[in-house]
């Protein structure tokens, strides 16, 4: 969960860089010093789209890459609702009303030598950089990811730069046509640890896959306040039938096995 030693900031940032990488994708690039504060890849921020109080609520949006160094990092996000069109709308000298870090990432110490990265559509951002945290440790990553289709394909050879990457597409029209675990069937089982980020089916299908292996998911709920006040995106535990957690505070990222779906 959140803890009193995380810092979360509310800040005013700038806008570096927006554009399209893909169908309906966008890729968002923000300066600012809420930055400094990013502990570890697979946390999130929330975005206030508009100026206005419509729509109301935030946007969570994934953390793709950080650049501490000039204190900027980068979202990756699908524009396909009011809030996130808006959003799309925004150029480069903008101001953007960011609230975050926000949430608890990938435990990047658990793998040992070699780690298989899952993701599925939006789900593939905060992969990247896990995959950047991962071989600067020298673990060795291959990368899964799935796709509808050859036109909303994204960051395809940022992965190859880094590891064996492998793409599967619903539709079949670029990599191996299904899904991410189409591609799982044909590999060996020979990492330590996965990580997995995609829709709910997915992530359910990689547990499926590899019940004995060590792995950590990253889930999608809808979440209003991002912070664990408004009980929004609570899910049922393994534990027992009155265990809950909070995707946004206790999460998103949770050991395989814990999170009832």
């Amino acid at each position: 969960m959140i803890t009193q030693q995380q810092k979360i900031r509310q800040e005013c940032m700038v806008i570096v860089e927006q554009k399209e990488i893909a169908d309906s994708i966008f890729e968002l690039t923000v300066e600012g010093a809420l930055t400094e504060e990013m502990s570890a890849p697979g946390q999130f921020v929330h975005i206030r789209v508009a100026d206005s109080y419509e729509p109301l609520l935030r946007r969570p949006l994934s953390v793709a890459s950080i650049d501490f160094e000039h204190s900027r990092f980068t979202m990756i996000y699908r524009a396909e609702g009011r809030g996130t069109n808006l959003l799309a709308e925004k150029r480069a000298g903008d101001a953007l009303d960011v609230l975050g870090p926000l949430g608890n990432g990938f435990p990047v110490d658990k793998a040992k030598s070699k780690a298989f990265l899952i993701g599925g559509g939006i789900g593939v951002p905060p992969l990247y950089e896990l995959a950047k945290a991962l071989n600067k440790k020298g673990i060795e990553t291959v990368h899964i990811l799935g796709f509808e289709n050859k036109k909303s394909v994204f960051y395809e050879e940022q992965f190859r730069e880094l590891g064996d990457t492998y793409i599967a597409t619903v539709d079949g029209s670029h990599g191996t046509k299904g899904f991410v675990t189409h591609v799982l069937d044909r590999l060996p089982a020979d990492f330590d640890t996965y990580f997995s980020c995609g829709p709910t089916p997915m992530l359910e299908a990689v547990q499926a896959a590899y019940p004995e292996k060590q792995g950590f998911l990253s889930y999608e709920q809808r979440m209003a306040c991002g912070i664990g006040a408004c009980f929004a995106c609570v899910c049922r535990t393994t534990k027992s039938e009155t265990d809950y957690v909070k995707v946004c505070s206790d999460g998103p990222v949770f050991a395989a096995g814990v999170v009832i779906s």
